[in-house]
C-alpha cells in the first residue's frame, strides 16, 4: 500500500516544503494548489493523510475538509494555518467534531510534520 499524503495549499513554497519533509521521511505525496485540485486528487487516489491549508483561493479549508470526508470518512485531515491557532474556537470545534484530526500553525517546524505523520500511523 502506498503511504500517500495529500498536501493542499495555495502557496507553492509551502507545498514544496511539506513535500520535501515527507520525501526525506520516505513518504509519497501529491500536491494540490486549490480545493478543486484536491477534490480531483481525492477521487483519483487513496490518501491516508491530508495537510490542508485553512485559507485557499477557491474554498474555505474547513468546507473542503467536509467534502474530503464525504469522499473518504477514514482519512486523517490536519489543518495548517497562519491565520488560526490551536486555541481558536473554530479549530477547537473542528477537532471536537472530528472534522480534523490535528492542527499545525504556520510557520511549522519539520518535527511538527514528522510527529503528525507518526500520529497518523504512516511512519
Amino acid at each position: 500500500m502506498k503511504r500517500l499524503v495529500l498536501i493542499v495549499d495555495d502557496e507553492p513554497d509551502i507545498c514544496w516544503s511539506l513535500d520535501k519533509i515527507l520525501r526525506d521521511a520516505g513518504i509519497d505525496s501529491q500536491k494540490a494548489l486549490s480545493g478543486k485540485e484536491a477534490l480531483t486528487a481525492m477521487k483519483e487516489n487513496i490518501f491516508r493523510l491530508v495537510f490542508l491549508d485553512v485559507k485557499l483561493t477557491d474554498i474555505d479549508g474547513l468546507k473542503l475538509a467536509k467534502l474530503i470526508q464525504k469522499i473518504d470518512s477514514s482519512i486523517c485531515i490536519v489543518l495548517i494555518s497562519g491565520y488560526f491557532y490551536k486555541e481558536d474556537f473554530t479549530v477547537k470545534k473542528a477537532l471536537h467534531d472530528g472534522l480534523i484530526s490535528g492542527f499545525i500553525s504556520k510557520p511549522f517546524r519539520n518535527k511538527d510534520i514528522i510527529q503528525t505523520i507518526k500520529m497518523a500511523g504512516i511512519l
